[in-house]
């Protein structure tokens, strides 16, 4: 993030091996803490929102006062991501809190599926996108672009998230989109515009 200066854990040698779905413990004079919606700390293992804390962490946004009392609280930087800790310190980012889906008050992480989407030789890219539902609330739905000379059934990948997921997180279909998904000057997937594309592209 830039609000922790770029750099706030580290993962190298032995520990990423054993830990490759990692992103390390905090640096030796920064910290880690997973809160709930609340904000009490989480025991180790939990899910909940990151928040950051050292020397490294800025003091808030440029004349953004009001963005800056809702971010930094206390000195800690709230990341926006949702994380666990393990017993030892380690850091394992599990998604964007603004990305989570609800699907009938079960809470369905983007990266989980998306990761799965990826083993498929054919998927370049992949969104796990929030369409409403009128029952549910919200159902996920896959947008992917797929690799050149590469093509792939639907339901093949939405078989493929079958096979590893339970059945409320597996997409109830899958778009395949025969551009790259769209990003920002960063390289990020923007999500919304990805929604603003399946409204108006059938799927394959």
């Amino acid at each position: 993030m830039t609000e922790t200066s770029a750099t706030h854990t580290h993962h190298i040698g032995e520990d990423y091996l054993n830990r490759p779905d990692s992103c390390g413990p905090a640096l030796p004079v920064s910290e880690l803490r997973v809160i709930d919606a609340d904000g009490n700390d989480l025991p180790v293992g939990q899910v909940g929102e990151l928040l950051a804390y050292g020397p490294n962490v800025v003091k808030g946004y440029w004349n953004r006062p009001d963005a800056t009392a809702e971010t930094f609280v206390d000195g800690w930087v709230h990341t926006g991501d949702l994380a666990r800790l393990d017993e030892e310190g380690f850091c394992f980012i599990v998604d964007r809190k603004k990305d989570i889906i609800i699907r009938g008050g079960e809470n369905i992480y983007c990266q989980e599926v998306e990761d799965i989407l990826f083993e498929h030789p054919a998927v370049a890219e992949a969104a796990l996108i929030a369409r409403p539902h009128p029952v549910l609330g919200e159902e996920p739905v896959a947008v992917v672009s797929l690799a050149p000379g590469q093509s792939v059934d639907p339901e093949a990948l939405r078989a493929l998230a079958a096979e590893r997921l339970a059945a409320f997180k597996v997409p109830v279909t899958v778009f395949i989109l025969p551009h790259a998904l769209p990003r920002n000057a960063a390289g990020k997937i923007v999500k919304a515009d990805v929604k603003a594309l399946v409204l108006t592209e059938p799927a394959a």
